[in-house]
């Protein structure tokens, strides 16, 4: 099994600054891509960010220019810096991992368990 652990969220005021963190850990092979997802209360989770084995990127409209992804492979960790933050950042973060099986030809997907970010002054 693969487990992801989320770490740096918190509570910035607006402006500020915040870098969450998701290690993965376990059964890990063939990692395709990770990303950021997250979700605000009454809304659906969305897409903020994802990062390809190869290092393609993709951002949401609303972070590009503020947010960056990153990742390091040795360690199967991935990264999110924001900056800029606003209060519609606010939201619970959410790291997932792709990774393709060759056994059985098919794509597992992987969540954490969310890390909170709150915006406030």
């Amino acid at each position: 099994q693969v487990q992801l652990v989320e770490s740096g969220g918190g509570l910035v005021q607006p402006g500020g600054s915040l870098r969450l963190s998701c290690a993965a850990s376990g059964s890990i092979f063939s990692i395709t891509a990770m990303g950021w997802y997250r979700q605000a209360p009454g809304k659906q989770r969305e897409l903020v960010a994802t990062i390809t084995s190869g290092g393609s990127t993709i951002y949401t409209d609303s972070v590009k220019g503020r947010f960056t992804i990153s990742r390091d492979n040795a360690k199967n960790t991935v990264y999110l810096q924001m900056n800029s933050l606003k209060p519609e950042d606010a939201a619970v973060y959410y790291c997932k991992l792709d990774m393709y099986d060759h056994m059985v030809a098919s794509t597992t997907y992987y969540w954490g368990k969310g890390t909170l970010v709150t915006v406030s002054s």
